[in-house]
């Protein structure tokens, strides 16, 4: 029997099928085809463990030859960008994986400004997604937007040092800040407690936007909305990263090695790590890449469209001849951007309609 026929069949069974109740496995099989994106930035004082935590994140070796530069080295040590790339496959599904990193942060003796050609890079990618999004070719623009910044917290600092106040209020409104402490395997359990209490007050204080965890409704299942409240409830992320597999108890784990015993990377009752994972690849990696869209990135192209329009206008009471075929390209260009905005509100109302309807009919089916 072809697919044919079994629509024939189904609409012959239940009159009132039409068939876009397959829609979102037609989205499923499109998405898996292309794969996925997802940029990560990691953002931290020298020896705090970022690249050992996320290589064991994702099971990868993207810094295997990673050291920590000698203190005289460090004292003028001024920040650099560098980004990997690396492709991961899991059941069939591909994650084109970009971690950017941002050695030589927060290690110099003076800081000020330090987290400047970090907001470049960030700003710089809006800018290319932005000039893509506008060309002619947009079915195959890559996405280099940093979704997502792991702020790496020293856990003997008590509390957020002044660079880190400054470096999140400069980035809360270009990036979803996820702040960590890092090496928690040196705290015991109620300092630990004690820090996160003190960083989520201060941070409050200090009113910094960190990335919000969605609000959940009636229709999500029970087992989202506990791992969304845990989760939640987690922040900051005490977490410990380890290259190191020992066996323990017949079993083989990633762990710290210590004399007096050992902390399980992926034992939930040693530290936050799993709970770091499951936010970021299993249950809110799509959420933080739609605020990014959503929020972060319109954010961004409204000021640019905004600073263009300031452009066109000072040029134009400025030059009486010649300027107005430029002001003329500038205001077609917003004029099909607009265009474009609004044929995509209208494509997002319909599947919104059509999701409505699918919803509505399943009660009824239930009914």
């Amino acid at each position: 029997m072809n697919p044919q026929d079994v629509v024939f069949a189904e609409s012959k069974n239940n009159v009132a099928y039409v068939g876009f109740a397959n829609l979102p496995n037609q989205v499923h099989r499109k998405s898996v085809k292309k794969g996925f994106e997802f940029t990560l930035m990691v953002v931290g004082e020298s020896g705090l463990g970022k690249s050992t935590l996320i290589d064991s994140l994702f099971l990868t070796d993207l810094y295997d030859d990673k050291s920590i530069p000698p203190a005289k080295g460090r004292i003028g040590q001024t920040v650099h960008i560098e980004s990997n790339t690396v492709e991961i496959e899991e059941k069939g599904v591909r994650l084109r994986l970009t971690v950017v990193d941002t050695p030589g942060f927060a290690d110099a003796v003076d800081n000020t400004y330090s987290w400047e050609p970090i907001v470049d890079y960030i700003d710089h990618q809006f800018e290319s997604y932005l000039r893509d999004e506008s060309g002619l070719n947009r079915r195959n623009i890559m996405d280099t937007r940093v979704h997502c910044c792991l702020y790496f917290i020293n856990p003997h600092g008590h509390g957020l040092r002044p660079v880190d106040v400054e470096f999140m209020k400069a980035l809360h409104t270009k990036v979803n800040i996820v702040p960590v402490i890092a090496k928690s395997d040196s705290l015991t359990k109620t300092e630990i407690s004690r820090l996160k209490r003190k960083v989520l007050d201060e941070i409050a204080d200090h009113e910094i936007k960190i990335y919000s965890f969605p609000e959940c409704d009636s229709e999500d299942d029970e087992e989202f909305l506990a791992i969304n409240k845990d989760l939640k409830a987690s922040l900051p992320f005490a977490v410990i990263g380890s290259n190191t597999v020992i066996e323990v108890k017949g079993r083989k784990v990633r762990a710290r090695w210590y004399p007096w015993g050992y902390a399980e990377v992926e034992n939930p009752d040693h530290c936050d790590f799993i709970k770091l994972r499951n936010m970021l690849v299993r249950t809110h990696m799509q959420d933080l890449k739609d605020v990014t869209q959503d929020v972060h990135y319109e954010n961004y192209r409204a000021q640019r469209l905004l600073d263009q329009t300031g452009k066109a206008n000072t040029k134009n009471s400025k030059k009486t001849t010649g300027s107005y075929d430029q002001v003329v390209d500038i205001s077609e260009k917003d004029k099909m951007l607009q265009e474009k905005e609004a044929e995509l509100r209208r494509m997002q109302e319909m599947l919104a309609k059509m999701q409505q309807e699918i919803h509505q009919q399943k009660k009824a089916s239930n009914v």
